[in-house]
């Protein structure tokens, strides 16, 4: 087998390996860079049909990223939709997630519904891809209990999106929200949230 073959193996191989992605972006991303590997394989060993087709999947992944990073943090793609703490769809969406949910949030325990609790989803059209649930501490202080990113968007920051319409918090007399405890992989420092102790702080107008 020559360097040649090896290059063309190694294109199809990571086209498969895209499909296996649960995250869209890295699906897009992956796919992207294995049509042009076979692309440039396809053109030297002069197989026209395989180049055509890897030149039109490259375009189809091309504009799907576009669109992705163009709309990942724009107000009309996503929205916040509040729910009751005890809401049926919530309490399912949460049990479907369960074992997702404990690999980020480890300390997370489903809340009871009280008055002081509060439910986020984040949708995109007809599809939840986040949630968030807080609660009320002392001096005006929101606690976030569970900010959750489905896999199939967990390259995006969906939950920013609930921060970033600070009056859901200000109208409720909050004037400080704190990250989970015990949260892996916080993406906080990205959306103003400054590092305090082991937790991240957002301050409100």
């Amino acid at each position: 087998m020559n360097w040649l073959e090896l290059v063309g193996w190694a294109g199809s191989a990571l086209l498969v390996w895209s499909l296996l992605q649960t995250r869209i972006l890295r699906l897009r991303a992956l796919n992207l860079v294995g049509c042009l590997i076979l692309i440039g394989y396809n053109a030297a060993v002069q197989v026209w049909p395989m180049v055509g087709l890897n030149v039109v999947l490259a375009v189809i992944n091309v504009w799907y990223l576009r669109k992705m990073l163009a709309t990942r943090h724009d107000d009309r793609a996503y929205q916040v939709v509040e729910v009751g703490v005890g809401d049926q769809f919530l309490a399912h969406t949460l049990r479907v997630h369960a074992a997702d949910i404990a690999r980020f949030n480890p300390d997370f325990r489903p809340p009871p519904a009280a008055a002081d609790r509060s439910a986020f989803l984040v949708v995109r059209h007809d599809e939840v891809v986040g949630v968030v649930l807080s609660h009320a501490e002392a001096d005006g202080v929101a606690q976030i209990d569970l900010d959750y990113v489905t896999r199939r968007f967990r390259d995006f920051t969906p939950g920013e999106f609930v921060y970033r319409r600070s009056s859901l918090f200000t109208d409720r007399g909050f004037r400080r929200v704190v990250s989970p405890p015990g949260m892996v992989a916080p993406y906080y420092h990205r959306l103003g949230f400054r590092p305090e102790g082991d937790a991240y702080v957002l301050d409100l107008a």
